[in-house]
């Protein structure tokens, strides 16, 4: 089933700011962000635990992570001018719920690119928020090509 009559309003207008600054896409995007992440590194840390255990586990992604990951892929201009690291993060949250919803990547896809983007000690918080800004960074990268260029 698609969802993309959800865009129909922001079609109309489309441009990198209704993408980013709309709330209604960056709550449904909070939810796919979450979850997909959550699926990411459940994968991640199954596949390279060394007892060989399944690992679920459920996380919210920080703000100040998906910030940075907004700075790192140059997407800046789709956020508020003069936003802080929560407008930053609804952005994000918008950009992927956009991506999502216009069907361009399916939630399996987003979730595959998290993943694969994961390396390093999860042990560690520091080098985690490290390694989930560069997963979303990379995220990011690729959704840039369904994006409004202007």
């Amino acid at each position: 089933m698609t969802f993309n009559f959800l865009l129909d309003d922001l079609n109309r207008s489309l441009s990198q700011k209704t993408i980013g600054t709309d709330k209604g896409l960056a709550k449904l995007g909070d939810s796919i962000v979450n979850l997909a992440y959550s699926m990411a590194k459940s994968i991640y840390l199954t596949r390279n635990n060394q007892n060989n255990r399944i690992i679920r586990t459920g996380n919210k992604v920080s703000k100040i992570i998906l910030a940075e990951a907004l700075k790192n892929a140059e997407l800046k201009p789709f956020a508020k001018n003069r936003g802080d690291a929560h407008d930053m993060a609804d952005t994000v949250e918008g950009i992927v719920a956009y991506v999502w919803l216009s069907n361009k990547m399916s939630l399996d896809e987003i979730i595959e690119v998290l993943w694969k983007s994961l390396s390093g000690d999860f042990s560690n918080r520091t080098q985690e928020i490290e390694i989930a800004r560069n997963a979303f960074t990379v995220l990011l990268n690729v959704m840039k090509k369904f994006l409004p260029d202007h």
